[in-house]
């Protein structure tokens, strides 16, 4: 058998003709079984259109219900009707040609050159011969006079869903199905051609049917319900309403009927066909079961996210792989996943048998399938295949394999596999792990890859899917380990990183009060894979003591320099230089950590151009991996050994707080009444663009904002620096400061997109207050903390705010979804070629430098194609 290049592929329409030859029966009557429950022969359910039932034969092809395809019946329209799929296309033609004689209204000698024109381009830049296409028919759509014939042109108008009227001496004709079949009939194939047709495989005239396919009962099975009523598809009921209508018009036209019944039942036949090739026409009733329902037709079983296209050809369910709920585990490396051993036996890896490991394979098939690690599967050089279950002597073909066989093996540690959580918003929702299998019944990840993922341990599941071949497994470790991406392609910073009590641990360790006995630092040493010298202690009497910073230090390369701020530093916006009692300027010189404490900003994830990137970006993935999978460690332990908890105290402040929090807030209260006073008066100064009342509001809420942040910072002077809550708020470990005021000082005004509340009831927002009242407390501010608790009013105004959220995060997912969708299919043909343009699949220029500087993120400084700062840094130090 020879083999061809595919050139293309070509659509058309399937002629009256086609449907004739391509069919096995007419269907000529409504009935679909007779009294016994047999299909009727010339039915929508007969025999000779495919086998649904097992046992059957197929009168057609002789095959049972596993080889026979189906085959095509059709039923012969008594009158023409529409395609609904062609209306827009039929327009096109009516206004593009002439009504007497069919051909396009341009002159000829202007046909020829754009035929021409066409001719030489279409092959070469279908984009071109499009646009021509456009051209021609908005020119020829223009002439009221056919410049062939003389005849003068009318008007055509569309009513939708698919009437066409004509504009005759200032009333509207309409144009019947075979009126406009007639005329499409007229049109030469030279001007189908100019129109962007192949005539040869769409002739204009097919858009009007004349024989309607009936599809095999393969693609519409009936099936029997418990009760053993029969259930048909819902195609057949349609078919069945087009054959009675069909029928009944034949009837009428036979029997002579008035004009007015053959045009209602025509119209009937029209609506039939039309929702049976799709039944969600805007402006048209759609067809509907007894129940109500809406009958699924052709159209809906290829459109949208579970029809035939994306819900079946391109969502397709996958051989080798598994799905489980994920647990927390930092014991092991960021690139190991951990297998439950249950699932290990059931995945399979093909291994070809070599001389040197056919010792470790012949044991894999001496455990079998039922013990790890073992194998379920042998595949011999004849290519026959060997179900280990049901070999009795696995000793014996143990010993009979010859390099060559292939061994379908149990997953085993180190095995490369891909691990994926949906929705896959971007590139690293699936990246390539290390198995380690481990009892349990969960995979296990290591906390610092949940990022990438979006991941977290409330109960999501992942996927687990086995390459099968060598090249997959290479692909897989070379480019989707997760090590070699930790730099993310989206803004070329480290996506993976510390959080929560890693980010404490690094605090706490980094700060300058942390000094460790020698025992102290070995145990926590013990969790990494140090094995260098410590070095001389920092302190050496009365007893010796390592600095947390000396700790942190073992871990940098010697060359390493770095100078940063910290993020405690937004709290301690009293440090303008080095000099910061806070501690909250780093600087690293020569692999030394001289100041600062690690926090967020240090070695958080998600934060570019900290000393995690520079370390990444300098020295290589492998030594991020290393950092992380040591460094990070000891974080952990450090948190342990010290002890890290919150209780009630943490966010409990002294009765002189409150009182200073209590007047701060009448203040506020006062300057709100005298805003409103002003207001009534008429002397409050508007903000420029707003109203009277908008800029009474805007004042409010800018001053009981300002209250909220006084109130914060008298509730942070009274907090202890080392207070637990507080120090994960400031690192940037988990919370924010803001949650610290809400907890210890207020909760502040509630908002509902972004203004105070006002909805409720007539003029106020509860029957708690006078109508027309628009105090702080009637319009939602909350002077509670948590912890004092909240009153039944405070807390109603509380969940009005927090519902926004709920109903926001539900509203923007499907938002950003669907938007995210559409991109990716308007992008999906773009790629930069070898010249760094970016083009469209017929060579279309979209981008002469693809980001203007040809630059992948992912490999950039943080966006920028160099960073001369960080060079300069390294080289002398720090940054002058």
């Amino acid at each position: 058998m020879s083999e061809k290049v595919i050139k293309g592929i070509k659509f058309g329409i399937l002629s009256p003709n086609e449907i004739r030859q391509m069919s096995v029966t007419a269907i000529i009557t409504p009935e679909v079984y007779d009294e016994d429950g047999t299909p009727i022969e010339g039915g929508v359910m007969d025999p000779r259109l495919g086998v649904i039932e097992p046992g059957q034969k197929c009168p057609v092809c002789g095959n049972t219900l596993s080889a026979c395809p189906g085959h095509f019946g059709h039923i012969e329209l008594v009158k023409p009707v529409l395609h609904y799929g062609y209306v827009k296309h039929v327009y096109d033609f009516l206004r593009a040609t002439c009504r007497h004689c069919g051909r396009l209204k341009i002159k000829e000698e202007d046909l020829e050159r754009y035929r021409r024109i066409y001719n030489s381009i279409k092959d070469r830049w279908p984009s071109a011969a499009r646009r021509l296409v456009e051209y021609v028919k908005k020119v020829a759509m223009k002439n009221m006079e056919c410049p062939h014939c003389g005849e003068h042109q009318f008007k055509i108008k569309l009513d939708k869903p698919y009437y066409f009227n004509e504009e005759r001496n200032g009333s509207l004709v309409r144009l019947t199905p075979s009126e406009i079949r007639e005329r499409l009939e007229r049109i030469p194939d030279s001007d189908v051609e100019l129109m962007g047709y192949d005539p040869k495989t769409a002739r204009p005239e097919w858009m009007i049917l004349t024989v309607l396919p009936v599809p095999p009962i393969t693609i519409r099975p009936s099936i029997t319900i418990e009760s053993g009523i029969r259930a048909e598809d819902d195609l057949t009921h349609k078919l069945v309403d087009i054959v009675r209508i069909n029928e009944r018009l034949k009837e009428s036209l036979e029997a002579g009927a008035p004009q007015l019944i053959i045009e209602d039942l025509w119209d009937l036949l029209q609506y039939h066909v039309s929702t049976y090739i799709d039944n969600e026409i805007p402006g048209l009733p759609p067809a509907k079961h007894r129940s109500g329902r809406p009958l699924r037709t052709l159209a809906q079983r290829l459109k949208g996210k579970e029809g035939r296209f994306r819900g079946n050809l391109s969502g397709k369910r996958v051989d080798f792989s598994a799905r489980t709920v994920i647990s927390p585990d930092p014991s092991i490396s960021i690139d190991e996943v951990g297998v439950p051993q249950t699932i290990a036996k059931i995945l399979t890896v093909p291994e070809r048998v070599t001389k040197f490991n056919i010792e470790r394979i012949r044991q894999y098939i001496i455990n079998g399938p039922d013990k790890w690690p073992g194998a379920n599967y042998v595949i011999r050089t004849d290519g026959r295949r060997i179900d280990l279950r049901y070999v009795k002597d696995r000793k014996e073909l143990a010993a009979s394999i010859t390099p060559g066989y292939i061994v379908e093996r149990h997953l085993v540690d180190g095995d490369t596999v891909l691990f994926n959580r949906q929705p896959s918003l971007h590139r690293i929702s699936m990246m390539a792990h290390r198995v380690r299998v481990l009892p349990g019944r969960t995979f296990r990840l290591n906390v610092l890859v949940c990022p990438p993922y979006n991941a977290d341990f409330d109960g999501d599941e992942m996927n687990l899917h086995v390459p099968q071949s060598e090249e997959a497994i290479a692909e897989a470790r070379e480019i989707m380990l997760v090590h070699k991406n930790i730099i993310t392609p989206r803004y070329g910073g480290p996506i993976m990183g510390g959080g929560q009590d890693y980010i404490s641990g690094a605090y706490l360790l980094s700060v300058k009060t942390t000094l460790l006995t020698k025992e102290e630092v070995a145990t926590i040493l013990g969790v990494t894979d140090f094995n260098d010298d410590l070095g001389e202690p920092a302190i050496l009497s009365p007893k010796q003591y390592y600095t947390g910073k000396q700790v942190i230090s073992l871990f940098l390369p010697k060359d390493f320099n770095f100078h940063g701020v910290a993020n405690i530093s937004k709290g301690v916006r009293a440090c303008k230089n080095e000099v910061c009692p806070h501690d909250s300027y780093i600087v690293i010189k020569n692999g030394i950590l001289l100041e600062g404490v690690l926090d967020k900003k240090a070695i958080g994830n998600q934060q570019p151009e900290s000393i995690l990137h520079w370390l990444i970006k300098e020295y290589g993935t492998e030594y991020g991996k290393w950092i992380m999978d040591n460094v990070f460690k000891m974080f952990i332990r450090y948190i342990e050994l010290r002890g890290f908890t919150m209780t009630l105290d943490d966010v409990t402040i002294p009765p002189e707080a409150l009182k200073e929090i209590d007047q701060s807030t009448a203040d506020a209260y006062n300057q709100v009444n005298d805003l409103i006073k002003k207001y009534n008066e008429g002397k409050l100064e508007p903000i420029p663009g707003r109203t009277l009342e908008e800029s009474l509001e805007d004042y409010i809420l800018d001053t009981l904002d300002k209250l909220r942040k006084i109130a914060g910072e008298i509730a942070t002077k009274y907090l202890d620096p080392f207070n637990n809550a507080y120090i994960m708020a400031i690192t940037g470990a988990r919370g924010s400061e803001l949650n610290i005021t809400q907890m210890t000082a207020m909760l502040g005004q509630q908002s509902v997109r972004g203004e105070r509340l006002k909805r409720g009831y007539m003029n106020r927002t509860l029957p708690h207050f006078k109508a027309g009242d628009i105090s702080p407390d009637s319009r939602g501010f909350v002077h509670n903390s948590f912890t004092r608790g909240l009153t039944p009013i405070e807390m109603f105004y509380h969940a009005a705010g927090g519902r926004e959220g709920l109903v926001d995060t539900a509203v923007k997912t499907s938002q950003s979804g669907y938007m995210q969708r559409r991109l990716i299919n308007a992008l999906s043909d773009l790629r930069v070629e070898y010249d760094g343009t970016v083009r469209s699949l017929y060579g279309e220029v979209m981008e002469v430098s693809y980001g203007d500087d040809e630059v992948h993120p992912m490999y950039s400084a943080h966006g920028k194609s160099v960073d001369i700062n960080r060079i300069v840094e390294r080289v002398i130090g720090w940054r002058k």
